[in-house]
């Protein structure tokens, strides 16, 4: 299975990144890494998500309030967007669209 990362979801996780960095020094870094394991295990699970939103299936991080929102293609994930779970849900729709 391949992944592939989409512009927008990289920028989620450069302002991801940035939030937790700006919260403590070395905790963005720490989100960075964690984010990248629960992406890696979408080789293994990808399509056992729910789909939430038009074709996007959903999984959660294992340590962060994020999501990992992607679809399926053959054998090629492709991660749309990754967001805080703790936004609103109509600007989680409005991000989601964009993707």
């Amino acid at each position: 299975m391949t992944i592939r990362i989409l512009d927008l979801a990289r920028d989620d996780l450069i302002n991801g990144y940035r939030f937790y960095e700006h919260q403590r020094s070395g905790l963005g870094s720490y989100f960075l890494e964690n984010l990248y394991n629960d992406i890696e295990s979408l080789k293994y699970t990808a399509g056992a998500h729910l789909i939430i939103h038009h074709n996007f299936h959903r999984a959660l991080s294992k340590r962060f309030p994020w999501a990992i929102y992607y679809t399926l293609a053959g054998q090629t994930v492709y991660i749309h967007a990754i967001t805080d779970c703790r936004r609103d849900p109509d600007w989680i729709e409005k991000h989601l669209d964009q993707a």
